[in-house]
């Protein structure tokens, strides 16, 4: 065997070579057995506390399966496939509501590649939602997170079906009441619209009992500050349970 043979890669996935990531390719391995997650069981305290701990994954994907009958007969996944669901936000700061939303996202079908994309700084400012932690960090803290197979940096701020076809999305998970939450971004609501017309969203449901955190008018924080130059202070609004944010 000369050297060309042992250095040659024709042997080799070409996924090695190809544009897509890994993670994007291995999601389209579907006649691989969806592995076991094992996961630590949840406090007593957690279970009294959080409304959405408790949630097994044969609950989370009973409750899936009602919504994705509900669209129209067929269309719920095969069982062999692994089905790509999309989630996005800000993430700041990364909470127990956030992780458990992942959670629901994650065992909504037995086999599942799952999605996050982080909204980047400067589309937080444009929209007024100034983050009091980098992308950098935020996006950082999303890829720790267990539940998460993929992190997608350059997140848009409105989806759409073109960003739906690209990114071979099945579903986007949303939290329930979303769409009636006022201070919930009208032009992000404009964009899960036009999904969920699709019939390609899925709810995932409201953690309650989350510890609110009393932003008053009067108070202000200063937020990070990736390069030189003055950093105005605002003023931070009280958290409202947003998706992702």
């Amino acid at each position: 065997m000369d050297s060309s043979s042992v250095l040659s890669d024709e042997d080799y996935d070409v996924i090695s070579n190809g544009q897509r990531s890994l993670e994007s390719s291995i999601a389209d391995l579907h006649h691989i057995p969806a592995l076991t997650t094992y996961e630590l069981p949840p406090s007593n305290a957690a279970k009294e506390r959080f409304s959405t701990v408790a949630l097994s994954p044969a609950d989370i994907q009973a409750y899936v399966r009602a919504v994705v009958d509900a669209s129209g007969p067929g269309r719920y996944p095969r069982d062999n496939r692994t089905v790509r669901v999309y989630v996005d936000g800000i993430f700041d700061v990364l909470n127990a509501g956030h992780a458990l939303q992942l959670r629901q996202a994650k065992f909504s079908f037995p086999s599942v590649h799952l999605i996050v994309g982080v909204l980047s700084d400067e589309q937080c400012r444009a929209h007024n939602a100034i983050p009091r932690f980098s992308h950098t960090e935020r996006c950082e803290l999303i890829r720790h997170c267990r539940w998460v197979d993929e992190v997608l940096f350059d997140a848009p701020w409105t989806v759409n079906d073109r960003f739906i076809i690209e990114k071979r999305i099945d579903y986007l998970a949303l939290e329930e009441g979303s769409s009636v939450n006022p201070e919930f971004d009208k032009e992000r609501l404009k964009g899960y619209d036009e999904i969920k017309k699709l019939g390609r969203v899925l709810p995932t449901r409201r953690t309650l009992g989350l510890t609110a955190v009393p932003y008053t008018h009067s108070e202000e924080t200063t937020p990070f500050q990736e390069h030189s130059g003055s950093v105005s202070r605002i003023v931070e609004k009280t958290d409202t349970g947003e998706t992702g944010d």
